[in-house]
């Protein structure tokens, strides 16, 4: 089937040629409890990620750059994708968190559709927001938390670290949608979140005024939003052609960004230390434990290979 599914419009057949993504099927590349999201994500029980090789934005400073940019993991199908959510559910995390869902969207609400009625935790959509509005439609009531990243607002800056001149209208278009599917956040009594949306920024070395633009957007849209403002960027790789990007972000440059924030009137937000950037807090994607946790999955909604043999 010819593929169009996020804003690239690669229009291949992914069982043929691959496109941005350089995906097919889905393919799982760490399912564990995660710690070092947002308190209300995260809290003491931990998120239950599952996070999913490959990409269709490919951030020049990508920093989980292993599985986006050279997918590798384990390949499963949509009924075995909900063995996993039910799997997470039972280790007692607080949701189930989709890292980098985009380009199996259309998988995710397959599984999803199937597993729902069974899960007892929120279910997270943590994406990049590079995403078609009619993609975002068909998870309509699968999903209680948005989790969307809003990176660049400059058509110029979004071309050169993504090669995405389109990416904030695309993804202002997504977070719409996103609200309209949640309007309102809800916690539970411990403070986990239950329903709603956290907007992230991850504040980049050098480009602190795009980063205005884009509280300033925000202001505009929804002054009650809930917004995650990161200083967790390090230097995964160094880029010759970006040569900004080659060091850590100042502490003056995200306390700039934090009083402006502020100042626009905003009030509902999270924000990290800086000493969260480093390669410490990053998860591993190793291939052989993500084969042994696969493992440990009981087939509910598959059959297991003893079964069909």
């Amino acid at each position: 089937m010819i593929c169009n599914l996020c804003p690239r419009n690669c229009n291949v057949d992914r069982s043929v040629s691959l496109g941005v993504c350089k995906t097919d099927n889905i393919i799982v590349s760490r399912v564990a409890r995660h710690n070092w999201e947002e308190p209300c994500i995260s809290g003491q029980k931990g998120s239950g990620t599952i996070f999913f090789a490959g990409c269709n934005l490919h951030c020049r400073f990508c920093q989980n750059y292993d599985i986006s940019v050279n997918p590798h993991g384990a390949e499963v199908t949509y009924r075995r994708l909900a063995d996993i959510m039910l799997y997470l559910q039972d280790t007692g995390v607080a949701n189930i968190n989709l890292v980098t869902p985009t380009h199996f969207s259309d998988k995710i609400c397959q599984a999803l559709s199937i597993v729902k009625q069974r899960l007892n935790i929120p279910v997270v959509y943590n994406t990049s927001s590079y995403e078609k509005v009619e993609a975002l439609q068909k998870l309509d009531g699968l999903v209680d938390v948005y989790l969307p990243d809003l990176k660049f607002c400059s058509k110029t800056v979004s071309r050169r670290l993504a090669n995405a001149a389109d990416y904030f209208a695309v993804a202002t278009a997504a977070i719409g949608e996103m609200r309209r599917q949640q309007p309102c956040e809800a916690f539970d009594e411990q403070g986990y979140i239950k329903r709603g949306m956290i907007v992230r920024h991850l504040v980049l070395p050098s480009y602190v005024e795009d980063s205005k633009l884009i509280l300033d957007w925000i202001a505009d849209f929804d002054k009650n939003l809930y917004i995650s403002l990161m200083s967790q960027y390090f230097v995964a790789r160094l880029d010759g052609d970006c040569p900004e990007l080659n060091r850590k972000l100042f502490k003056h440059e995200y306390e700039n960004i934090k009083n402006y924030f502020y100042n626009l009137g905003l009030t509902h937000g999270y924000f990290q230390d800086i000493e969260s950037a480093a390669k410490d807090y990053l998860p591993s994607f190793d291939e052989s434990e993500i084969g042994r946790v696969l493992k440990t999955v009981p087939h509910v909604f598959t059959e297991s290979a003893v079964e069909r043999n």
